[in-house]
């Protein structure tokens, strides 16, 4: 490639991104802008979703709100932003894993598929812990399968498809005889574990301060790998469960939504989470750092992810 060539491309690459810049800062909500959260109130999801909808609003100056549009991990709410006219003034935040696994289940049943929406980024990976009371009689994956076995079956709280979805693969497998209780959020399923109507649930950031205070104690890591801040407790597939899940935390409006309404949503969502509001509050909510893939990037990753949770459903 030539120096020419080159400059060229610079040259041309600058123009463009000038005018994605312009055309951003030209368009505004032609009204209220509402950042649907796709879980209840007071988990991970919604103190991130509610932290940036405020740094949104004093970055931009646009009047927005944050509200809780709870239902099938996501899928009433994506449901609902499907059918809307494509205006621009509705941004759903969800999480990738219960979408895509009812996508594979029941996807001629759904209204929507990944083509109803235009996708403006990510602003993190969560990661999901199983967790039980600190004196819950079982320290870990094994422990917990030998005491569901002694004691006809053990509760287990989920908020999300995934989590039962994990644990009914273990249960196939090793005939512990979970029973599911399911629930709006992680800090339902803490309420639920400190109260004693449960002996186990998952947390992606909600059990973190239960960690630190001694209430609760980590059994393993839903997720591929094992978390930063607990490098001692196996994940479920090196328990010897081949399944995972990697949650990941992502917005989307109604798909045929006009350019310049996506170009101001994808920089004003961008801004925000590049933020240091929101990244200490990633942190506080999920010990991670803030992640934004963009939007084609985020597209890909629900794509791919589609595809591998195919797989893990193969018979």
């Amino acid at each position: 490639m030539t120096l020419t060539t080159k400059l060229t491309g610079l040259l041309a690459g600058a123009v463009m991104a000038l005018a994605t810049a312009a055309t951003a800062a030209d368009w505004k909500p032609s009204g209220t802008l509402r950042l649907q959260i796709g879980f209840g109130a007071g988990g991970s999801t919604d103190t991130m979703g509610r932290v940036i909808a405020k740094v949104m609003k004093e970055q931009t100056g646009w009047n927005i709100i944050a509200e809780n549009k709870t239902g099938g991990g996501g899928v009433a709410m994506f449901t609902g932003i499907s059918k809307m006219p494509p205006k621009g003034n509705v941004i759903g935040m969800g999480v990738n894993m219960p979408i895509m696994i009812n996508l594979v289940k029941r996807g001629d049943q759904l209204p929507f598929d990944l083509d109803s929406f235009d996708y403006l980024g990510t602003v993190a990976r969560a990661q999901l812990a199983l967790v039980a009371s600190a004196d819950a009689p079982f320290d870990d994956i094994a422990g917990m399968v030998e005491y569901a076995k002694a004691n006809d079956g053990l509760p287990i709280a989920f908020s999300a498809a995934p989590q039962k979805f994990l644990m009914s693969a273990v249960d196939k497998e090793a005939g512990a005889g979970f029973r599911y209780v399911s629930t709006k959020g992680g800090a339902e399923n803490m309420k639920l574990i400190l109260g004693g109507q449960v002996l186990a649930g998952f947390g992606s950031g909600e059990h973190l301060q239960y960690l630190e205070s001694g209430d609760v104690k980590m059994i393993a890591s839903a997720n591929d790998s094992r978390h930063n801040y607990a490098p001692d407790t196996q994940t479920v597939r090196e328990a010897g469960y081949d399944v995972y899940v990697d949650p990941y935390f992502f917005f989307a409006t109604t798909a045929g939504t006009d350019p310049e309404a996506l170009a101001a949503l994808t920089k004003a969502l961008s801004d925000a989470i590049a933020s240091d509001e929101v990244a200490e509050v990633v942190k506080n909510a999920t010990q991670t750092e803030a992640l934004n893939l963009g939007p084609d990037t985020t597209k890909q990753m629900l794509v791919d992810g589609v595809e591998n949770v195919r797989v893990l459903f193969a018979d």
